[in-house]
This record gives structure tokens, sequence and C-alpha cells, in this order.
């Protein structure tokens, strides 16, 4: 019997690096209150960085989770990595940037290969 675990695959990728990235993104909700004290790489202001990290972190990792939208959810939390890599951490040593290039791989991988069929975007008739 010859099985192929590619669906079962890419939902242990999506589900695995989206929960993982969300142990970054949820503790950052608390600095709404007060998003002066946030980092601000692009230029756009503390609080617009803080919205953009969030979109990021959390709100494009839940639908990657689920699986709903996922190519168009990879985007975002391909481009907070980015970001986070190569301007946040630009002049750190491979070792502090390397988890953030781990999640940008993750990211762009599950863009380019889709969510598979455990998902919402997977199910047939939608």
């Amino acid at each position: 019997m010859n099985k192929n675990f590619t669906d079962l695959a890419l939902a242990i990728l999506r589900i695995g690096f989206s929960g993982m990235m969300l142990t970054h993104g949820i503790p950052k909700i608390s600095m709404l209150s007060d998003p002066s004290s946030f980092g601000d790489p692009l230029g756009v202001g503390p609080t617009v960085s803080l919205i953009l990290t969030l979109i990021g972190e959390v709100l494009a990792p839940i639908m990657i989770i689920i699986g709903f939208k996922t190519k168009l959810a990879a985007i975002p939390a391909a481009i907070t990595m980015a970001v986070a890599a190569f301007i946040v951490h630009a002049s750190d040593p491979l070792k502090t940037k390397e988890m953030a290039i781990l999640y940008l791989l993750a990211f762009v991988v599950i863009f380019l290969a889709g969510p598979g069929r455990l998902s919402i975007d997977g199910r047939k008739g939608y």
C-alpha cells in the first residue's frame, strides 16, 4: 500500500510553525495600550509597526493554522520575519537572527506549497 503523507506534512508544517509564532506574537498584544516603546524598523511609527507585527505574528498564523486563505496569510508572516531577520537584526550575528530566518523559510514554503487538503482551503467545494 502506497501512502502519500504530503497533506499531513503540510498540516504539521502549518500548525507547528504558526503555533510557535503565536508564542512570540500574543505577548505583544498587551503593548497596544502603550505602543510608544515598540521599535520602528520601517520608519512608519511604533503604533503602525506594532499593528503590522501583530498581523504577521498573530492574525496571519491563526489563519495559517486553520488553513483559511493560507497562501495570502503566509505573505505578512514571511514579511514580518524578513524584517526581523534583515532589518531589526541586520548587524547581529547569524545565531541571533537564525530563528527569524527559519520562520521566514517555513512561511515561504507554506506560501509556495499551499495548505494541503487538511485545511479549510483544502476542503472540496470551498
